[in-house]
């Protein structure tokens, strides 16, 4: 079996096992599968996308803030040895405001290169919601929050909040190398440069080359490392 018949029958399996799940799954908990190979559009199967607003078509930057999945599948990106999968569980993200768990699993073919990413978000922050509606008196006919819209996140409005937050917490203005690296090193756990053209744009934010952006990955990598 090739690498690409081995990607098609992975993701298969999992949007059979996400639908079984998905029939019994709690409202407040989110399953979702990523096409990997297509990250413009990387969400092929989800349950209870309400939770972020997310569909079928949504981009993979659409996801937690505080993802570690990204940090994950930069990893298995970079090591190409083995097919095994790689799971980051029990992790905390915050979604709008909300606190999440979340736990992901990069899935590799045979030649080592991650396809596909299942994830899991589970909302807890109800008890809390709820806990400060009865300390606040609400009134019952208050209008209530605006539901999150069903229609696919803009990749290039998502990527340019992406950039515009690591900015503010790197320090705007006449920025130093370091700055600049620690810019980046924001951008990139925030899945930036999984996507085309993340790069380019993030070079043209910070006032460099796309040379010197991959210098920046590079010396952060060796940093990890």
């Amino acid at each position: 079996m090739s690498p690409s018949e081995e990607r098609q029958l992975t993701l298969t399996v999992l949007k059979a096992a996400i639908q079984a799940l998905g029939s019994v799954a709690a409202r407040n908990m989110e399953i979702l599968l990523h096409d990997l190979d297509h990250p413009e559009h990387s969400v092929v199967a989800i349950v209870n996308g309400h939770l972020s607003g997310r569909a079928v078509g949504s981009p993979i930057l659409a996801a937690p803030e505080q993802d570690q999945g990204f940090k994950a599948l930069l990893q298995a990106s970079a090591d190409q040895q083995g097919a095994d999968p790689v799971v980051v569980p029990d992790y905390p993200t915050t979604l709008k405001g909300r606190s999440l768990r979340s736990a992901t699993a990069i899935f590799r073919d045979s030649s080592g290169h991650p396809f596909a990413s299942l994830c899991v978000n589970t909302d807890i922050s109800g008890l809390d919601a709820a806990m400060d509606f009865l300390r606040q008196l609400q009134p019952l006919g208050a209008t209530p929050a605006e539901a999150p819209g069903s229609e696919p996140a803009d990749m290039a409005l998502l990527m340019g909040e992406i950039i515009e937050g690591a900015l503010q917490r790197s320090g705007q203005g006449r920025m130093n190398k370091q700055a600049k690296v620690e810019a980046v090193r924001v951008m990139q756990e925030r899945g930036l440069f999984i996507v085309k053209g993340g790069v380019e744009k993030a070079a043209a934010a910070l006032g460099v080359t796309r040379y010197t952006i991959y210098n920046y990955l590079e010396q952060l990598r060796g940093a990890s490392q």
